[in-house]
């Protein structure tokens, strides 16, 4: 395993904040935590780099324990990014980014180089942002080399605090839609904190949802969906249920567990060969419907496709009530 808690308690005086809690992540997975507020989450991510030390438990790193390694050789393998960017007001973007891989004594030409590519990945171009200071920036843009910052090194895990939380919602999925993207992140080992349900199903394989300092589940998102631990997560997850669902369920799958004769995705939506229905959710299914299909078309294609949406919600309420 690449990242191990076992049994993290973490209390302030008679408070208890974090009270046993255990995952296990292999390289390339990525756990949210979500909870509500005051639930442990951000004390759980940063007792995984020993920005908080844990009273019990410990935490490790490829078998070694992170008692045995040192805090700043530990920090360094854990790239850390957080909500408010944490950006040097007074370094350019090229200085952020630079600024740790310059202590470990980079070549300068190796920095150059790396720090140019990661601003092109993240959609900043260098001959426009190199020399801006983070006052000049947006938001987004500021997250952006906040990101860049964080993967200067390569390290090999990634723990990201509320890392979008603080942008407007069009911004915040812009830059999810380009993290997913990145083959950056595809081998990293991520805990991502965050509030946005959406976006723990959205970016993470697994997730794990806390409340008062402890584990309630942990799984996968169809986990929650389905088979809900108790009345807490089915709570938590109810407004958000069918949006999520519509994000999830294929229509391969849509097809398969209404038992059609005929592929489904066939009839309304006609994809080109190269779209493999497996991939295509039911709410891009909709938006496809929207851009593709012919007016005189639309509007049956639509009801078609709504009828089995909620024939399979209707099924899949009884199966898992």
């Amino acid at each position: 395993m690449r990242l191990q808690a076992k049994g993290l308690s973490k209390r302030y005086g008679n408070r208890t904040v974090v009270q046993d809690v255990s995952f296990s992540l292999k390289a390339g997975q990525t756990l949210a935590l979500i909870g509500g507020s005051g639930s442990g989450k951000t004390t759980t991510l940063r007792m995984l780099n020993r920005l908080v030390t844990p009273d019990e438990g410990e935490v490790y790193f490829d078998g070694v324990s992170t008692r045995d390694i040192p805090g700043e050789q530990l920090r360094r393998k854990m790239g850390y990014v957080i909500q408010q960017t944490g950006l040097f007001p007074h370094y350019s973007v090229f200085e952020n980014i630079a600024a740790v891989a310059q202590l470990l004594n980079w070549p300068p030409r190796q920095i150059h180089e790396r720090v140019e590519l990661l601003l092109s990945k993240l959609g900043l171009n260098p001959n426009i942002y190199w020399f801006k200071y983070p006052e000049e920036l947006s938001g987004g843009q500021q997250q952006r080399v906040g990101l860049a910052r964080a993967l200067m090194t390569d390290p090999p895990i990634l723990l990201m605090d509320e890392p979008f939380g603080a942008l407007d919602p069009i911004t915040r999925q812009e830059i999810r839609r380009e993290f997913l993207l990145l083959d950056e992140f595809r081998s990293k080992t991520i805990v991502l904190v965050t509030h946005d349900v959406t976006e723990a199903v959205e970016m993470a394989n697994y997730i794990c949802l806390m409340n008062e300092g402890k584990v309630v589940q942990i799984g996968k998102a169809r986990d929650f969906l389905f088979r809900p631990a108790n009345d807490y997560v089915r709570d938590f997850f109810k407004e958000h249920r069918i949006a999520l669902l519509m994000e999830m369920v294929t229509m391969e799958e849509l097809a398969q567990d209404l038992h059609f004769s005929k592929p489904m995705y066939r009839v309304p939506l006609k994809p080109p060969p190269e779209r493999d229905p497996k991939y295509i959710t039911v709410k891009k299914a909709f938006q496809m419907i929207e851009e593709e299909c012919e007016p005189e078309e639309m509007q049956l294609t639509r009801k078609k496709l709504l009828w089995a949406w909620e024939s399979w919600l209707s099924k899949m309420e009884e199966t898992y009530p």
